[in-house]
């Protein structure tokens, strides 16, 4: 799953059984957060220490996605609901933006960029 919040931009996908591995059977009870940048993920753990504080951010730079957090698919689905409980902007591209500090100019891009290749599906579904 993709998801573009006001915190960053995160692919949530099933961890791997132990350390996560390559090659290891899915854990279906876990979730690797991942993010292309670190600060993303920052923001997210400290949005939600209570959920997530305890994990760890894992780097390896030569993957994609070179950031990552694993953490059980209960404290994922926990974090979902409370981002949906505090949307409270009318615009999700602007108010995101505000909550990037010095990188929301080029999340914000990101965003629009993104919006146009899902509005480009939709005017080719017509």
């Amino acid at each position: 799953m993709w998801i573009f919040t006001r915190y960053g931009f995160f692919s949530a996908v099933c961890a791997r059984e132990g350390d996560g591995a390559h090659g290891r059977p899915i854990d279906p009870d876990r979730i690797m957060v991942r993010a292309r940048l670190r600060d993303h993920l920052e923001r997210l753990i400290a949005a939600f220490p209570d959920l997530v504080g305890g994990a760890t951010i894992i780097e390896t730079p030569t993957v994609d996605y070179p950031c990552r957090i694993i953490v059980p698919k209960s404290t994922w689905s926990a974090v979902l609901s409370r981002l949906g409980d505090e949307t409270d902007a009318d615009n999700f591209k602007s108010s995101a933006s505000r909550h990037q500090g010095a990188a929301g100019q080029s999340y914000l891009k990101a965003l629009h960029d993104v919006w146009s290749i899902m509005r480009r599906m939709e005017i080719d579904r017509r």
